[in-house]
């Protein structure tokens, strides 16, 4: 069985990149993506749905070079759900709503932002022409 996530989003805040014991890189980042319909009601509906990306190896030193809040990025990878439930990871906010983030490994991170928007390493495109791929599930130190 197999499966793959293509999301199109704008970086919700900078980059955070730390290593393995090992000292494999991996960086982390938040995508929000966001939807609108028409209600049955005839209401416009906007809805944003946050996902926590994770990306490995040289894709992670990359994403944190040159990933900043608000970039546009295209993330292709897949789900990893919360160890605990099998699903997203939930948790209580402070004003005491539910929450949930749906967590994402990347295998491939493409900039979308121009150059101009001062996001990205140029316009459109992968980083070194080649997809990314990322490491190893047992390098995971958390």
């Amino acid at each position: 069985m197999y499966h793959t996530l293509i999301l199109v989003g704008n970086v919700g805040r900078d980059p955070e990149m730390r290593y393995t014991p090992s000292g494999q890189p991996v960086t982390s980042f938040s995508v929000a993506t966001n939807r609108q319909y028409t209600a049955n009601s005839g209401e416009t509906v906007k809805e944003t749905i946050w996902f926590r990306v994770t990306t490995w190896g040289k894709t992670a030193e990359v994403c944190n070079q040159y990933v900043k809040k608000g970039s546009k990025v295209l993330v292709e990878g897949r789900l990893t759900p919360d160890a605990n439930t099998g699903g997203p990871r939930v948790w209580t906010a402070q004003d005491g709503t539910p929450r949930a983030s749906f967590e994402v490994t990347a295998s491939t991170v493409r900039f979308l932002s121009s150059r101009g928007d001062g996001d990205g390493p140029g316009t459109g495109g992968e980083m070194g022409g080649g997809s990314f791929v990322g490491a190893p599930e047992e390098d995971i130190p958390f």
